[in-house]
């Protein structure tokens, strides 16, 4: 029987795995609400720009002048930003198993994510990301964004990793089956004791 090549390298995604969602649909509700925005209005005006604002070619204030602030608010800019980062919270159990994961293995961990330029750094930063991420594959720095499977590719070519040695941790689904089909081995996260277990499987455990 073929033995299974050892991991060498994690794949990474941020919201949803390491953090809550960013900037996500339940996050939205919670601004529109919050503010007293109209929440159709504002869906509307984020789908046609959230591509382009988390594959880097909008700023946060561009994003936000064309989704809120296009008209006169009772709140600032400011204001708007500070409840977006409040958002952001960790999940401690999955930063200290992919830190301990990283550091009895040596691993190499790449971080690829969907995220807009400002909250990609506020996160990466308020939670010590780069502390135990070797390289952020972010949709707003590479210009690509998942589902796109060139965002993928760009990933492998960084990591210099044959596929079978990577093992990609990602709570969509779709996303998972699109590392499947470049060989990639995705692990489709649930909860924490999920993922646990599933690594295990793979040969990496945190003790």
């Amino acid at each position: 029987m073929k033995k299974s090549a050892p991991i060498t390298c994690l794949f990474l995604d941020i919201g949803g795995v390491m953090l809550t969602d960013g900037w996500n649909h339940q996050v939205r509700r919670r601004a529109a609400k919050h503010f007293k925005l109209d929440w159709d209005e504002m869906e509307a005006r984020h789908s046609l720009n959230f591509v382009v604002y988390e594959t880097g070619k909008l700023t946060l204030q561009e994003y936000l002048g064309w989704v809120i602030f296009y008209k006169k608010r009772p709140f600032t800019r400011a204001e708007f930003w500070r409840f977006m980062c409040a958002q952001s919270n960790p999940y401690p159990e999955m930063i200290a198993l992919m830190r301990r994961l990283k550091a009895k293995y040596a691993l190499k961990v790449i971080v690829l994510s969907n995220e807009a330029r400002e909250l990609n750094d506020y996160r990466i930063h308020k939670f010590k990301l780069d502390k135990f991420v070797d390289v952020f594959v972010s949709s707003c720095l590479v210009g690509l964004h998942k589902p796109d499977a060139a965002i993928f590719r760009l990933a492998l070519d960084i990591a210099m990793t044959p596929a079978r040695q990577i093992v990609y941790v990602e709570n969509t689904p779709m996303f998972v089956e699109i590392a499947d089909g470049l060989r990639i081995r995705g692990l489709l996260h649930t909860d924490y004791a999920a993922t646990l277990k599933n690594l295990a499987a793979l040969g990496l455990t945190p003790d």
